[in-house]
């Protein structure tokens, strides 16, 4: 396993290497076997790039290279560059929303300096044979932030006024609150409309698939 980069340049230019590696190609790399159905390693392509970049954070809710202050997300994308499916970003405790903050949120923590690793990873394609692209540093300017902070604070409103089971994935411009588990009996504790706790699904928040084709269309305009 690489040791962890050192600087923001150390990380971009182990990023830069590689891409154009197929995921077959990035296994032998760094000497792990891939798995032989995909579905049922979902997050494998993810751990595979955080092992190659050196990543230190493992499963702790912290930014990925929390000496750089930068998460890592990985991004399937098609062959016409779109992503194919909405971005985990983290979980939320469904207790604490009362008092929280948009400055002080896991979410605001995790998506202030992110490093998009697009992958081509169509279902057509073998998980052998799918292909990283050129990662990019992006850190949300003005308008992004508000539009994150205005569906974050509105989500966390509904939790903390005990309506978290009428959050849809239909509510959230960039944002979405979903259930997040291994299967449906997880279950964790919430409030209720009356204050009382109740039993329900783990959430986690979610960037839209428009809002992150939206700066991939952005980042790559502004290198034509």
């Amino acid at each position: 396993m690489n040791n962890a980069p050192q600087s923001i340049t150390e990380l971009l230019e182990r990023a830069q290497a590689i891409a154009g590696l197929s995921l077959q190609e990035l296994a032998n790399q760094v000497q792990i076997e891939l798995p032989l159905n995909a579905k049922k390693e979902k997050g494998w392509t993810g751990q595979l790039i955080e092992l190659s970049l050196g990543a230190t954070a493992g499963s702790k809710p912290i930014q990925d290279f929390p000496q750089l202050g930068v998460e890592l997300k990985s991004l399937p994308i098609d062959r016409s560059g779109r992503p194919l499916e909405s971005t985990y970003v983290c979980m939320t405790q469904l207790l604490h929303a009362h008092g929280e903050t948009w400055q002080q949120s896991s979410v605001r923590n995790k998506l202030s300096h992110v490093l998009w690793v697009p992958v081509l990873a169509e279902r057509s394609i073998p998980i052998a044979q799918r292909i990283i692209g050129h990662a990019l540093l992006w850190s949300p300017d003005k308008e992004e932030e508000a539009t994150l902070r205005q569906d974050w604070e509105e989500l966390m409103e509904a939790v903390a006024f005990g309506r978290v089971d009428e959050i849809t994935a239909r509510h959230g411009q960039a944002l979405q609150l979903r259930p997040k588990a291994a299967n449906s009996k997880v279950r964790t504790q919430a409030y209720g409309r009356d204050g009382q706790l109740i039993e329900t699904l783990p959430r986690g928040f979610y960037l839209r698939r428009s809002f992150t084709q939206a700066l991939l269309e952005k980042h790559f305009a502004n290198l034509s």
